[in-house]
């Protein structure tokens, strides 16, 4: 879904290349503004290869590999009520193709691999995937990100074949304020993958919310109090203009309002030492199991840590979600 960030362009290097040789086409392009940090080493020290670092110093160690364009939500923020156009599916990638590109990355460096979409686990062989991808040597991370409507019944499986860490949206604790938003039912499907998440051993649990001004921001301490108990990393999330969503500023709620709201009711909030990597700003709330993050795309961008590739479904590459350009598979080759 993501991919609507932006208008589609083309890329004038053919896309069939034997391995990673492809990333850094052009080293002096403007990825964002230059870390102030040294360029971080894998954990435990594995070897990176020059092709995932990028002109900046940036050691992109990080894939985001879309398993399907599909979604069985149509969430406002994400596309149009009528959806958009569908890759055909000879045109995406295959089992195969997606575990020899893995590999690819994985043996160049990448440590940690997203799952996404679409909604990935509406992929056909979603279990198969994950458990050849979790097999990979080097492979420490491999995580998803779902809304959760199909998620509970599949989770057992999904963490026997290798999936270590999980993210879940939603946007609103209201059933019908998430069928307005999703233009869909199935609210109570994703508390149970909530529950389900916990009940299996994840901790955390992380909860995706994106926040808008006029329709959830009224439900931020609510959200946040789903930590009290429970293992959960409630992560509020900026409103970010996609083609399609009608994006407008006065929907946006800056991480500044976010976090004086939390605050006000939560005195004891307190910030937590982050990656420099992370993408999220986090905190800690005496007495509380869970944590509390904030995702600031929008008033306060982490450019200058970004480690993110992003594999799309048809297997073109993006460098960067806000980036007008692809790296384009070349329709004449079914694989690199």
């Amino acid at each position: 879904m993501k991919r609507y960030i932006s208008r589609i362009t083309n890329w004038p290097t053919p896309f069939p290349f034997r391995n990673l040789n492809f990333f850094m086409v052009d080293k002096e392009r403007n990825f964002g503004s230059k870390p102030t940090k040294e360029p971080i080493n894998n954990e435990e020290g594995n070897q990176i290869s020059d092709m995932l670092i990028d002109g900046f110093g940036r050691k992109h160690t990080y894939l985001r590999l879309s398993l399907t364009e599909r979604c069985n939500l149509r969430c406002q923020y994400c596309m149009p009520a009528e959806g958009v156009d569908l890759t055909p599916s000879p045109k995406l990638l295959t089992h195969n193709e997606i575990l020899r590109l893995a590999n690819l990355f994985v043996t160049s460096g990448v440590d940690k691999i997203r799952l996404t979409g679409g909604e990935p686990t509406v992929r056909k062989g979603i279990h198969d995937i994950c458990s050849d991808l979790s097999s990979l040597k080097g492979l420490k991370t491999l995580a998803i990100t779902t809304n959760g409507i199909t998620l509970a019944k599949k989770l057992p499986m999904l963490k026997q074949c290798g999936i270590t860490n999980l993210n879940i949206s939603l946007d609103t604790l209201v059933p019908s304020k998430f069928e307005f938003m999703t233009r869909r039912k199935g609210h109570h499907k994703v508390i149970e993958s909530i529950n389900a998440a916990i009940d299996v051993g994840y901790n955390p649990v992380k909860v995706n919310c994106v926040v808008m001004r006029g329709f959830n921001d009224d439900e931020i301490c609510d959200f946040v109090n789903l930590t009290v108990d429970k293992p959960i990393n409630v992560r509020f999330i900026e409103f970010m203009p996609f083609d399609g969503n009608v994006w407008n500023v006065k929907k946006l709620i800056p991480y500044s309002e976010m976090l004086d709201t939390v605050a006000k009711k939560f005195p004891t909030l307190k910030r937590l030492c982050d990656h420099p990597t992370e993408t999220a700003k986090n905190f800690q709330i005496d007495g509380h199991v869970g944590t509390v993050s904030f995702v600031t795309s929008m008033t306060e961008h982490f450019c200058a840590g970004c480690n993110r590739l992003r594999l799309l479904a048809d297997g073109n590459l993006k460098v960067c979600l806000f980036g007008p350009s692809e790296l384009k598979r070349s329709s004449s080759f079914r694989c690199w």
